[in-house]
């Protein structure tokens, strides 16, 4: 079984103690790739070393994540794009993200968020990369916000997605958009169990969100990028097919979403 979790943050501090391990710890279930999405300017050298250090099974995407949308966004969005324009050798970005809208912790920056998004839309139009998209308690603006902006270029993924039947049929309404399925599909009260069977598997590609939303049995512990192989057998159980052919058809989807055929073996 060859997997990919698209969606990461080993390289955060919660790691520094075994992130080596961690990494052999994938290698022993079959993930053979990490996808790094950057969260701000603090985080940019943290995935930089990481891929520097594992070069043939990492790469990275680079954007501001909007729960870092405060005062001075603006200097911190130029640094962004700054990396994203120099790429490290032989490893260029695969995406823009991780991007979005965030109300749950605070609704007052709104209005920045939505402008900060629209910035890292464009950018990605400009580049013809996909898109990762951070959304929570705001998917009606998303959509507002998606509805106006998609065009035959923009691609992407509404990452670790916890929305209903309804909110996964607008996405999937966007051509090639793609659901990233986690550790929320293993809770009870998830939801996920009831939206999952409506979505096509070459729809959805797997990830984590590690070192956050750990899978069951390991709820409420640190989450890791190996547990990637936990979410597969939970989304082969609801789609009612092998494991196998998740981790087949999912990793397909991520290679082609993120330009990553290179990266076959």
């Amino acid at each position: 079984m060859h997997l990919i979790d698209t969606h990461t943050h080993l390289y955060q501090p919660a790691f520094d103690g075994d992130r080596e391990e961690a990494m052999n710890r994938c290698q022993k279930v079959g993930v053979d790739f990490l996808l790094l999405p950057n969260i701000d300017v603090d985080s940019v050298p943290r995935i930089q070393n990481m891929i520097a250090r594992w070069p043939n099974r990492c790469r990275g995407m680079m954007g501001l994540h909007p729960c870092h949308v405060k005062e001075g966004w603006e200097k911190e969005l130029k640094k962004i794009e700054e990396v994203l324009n120099a790429p490290m050798p032989q490893s260029p970005w695969v995406a823009v993200g991780e991007i979005g809208l965030d109300l749950h912790w605070d609704t007052s920056t709104l209005d920045l968020q939505l402008e900060v998004l629209r910035i890292q839309l464009d950018w990605a139009k400009q580049r013809a990369l996909p898109v990762v998209i951070h959304v929570r308690s705001a998917f009606k603006q998303l959509f507002e916000v998606l509805d106006s902006e998609m065009d035959d270029t923009l691609k992407g993924v509404v990452h670790c997605f916890t929305g209903d039947t309804q909110e996964a049929n607008h996405v999937l309404s966007y051509p090639g958009w793609m659901l990233g399925i986690g550790g929320v599909s293993t809770y009870k009260k998830g939801g996920l169990d009831r939206v999952l069977p409506h979505v096509p598997l070459d729809r959805i590609i797997l990830e984590t969100d590690s070192p956050y939303l750990a899978p069951v049995p390991y709820r409420g512990k640190r989450n890791e990028s190996s547990y990637v192989a936990i979410v597969a057998e939970r989304v082969a159980e609801i789609a009612g097919v092998t494991a196998d052919e998740v981790a087949k058809v999912t990793t397909e989807n991520a290679l082609r979403l993120f330009g990553l055929d290179g990266l076959k073996g």
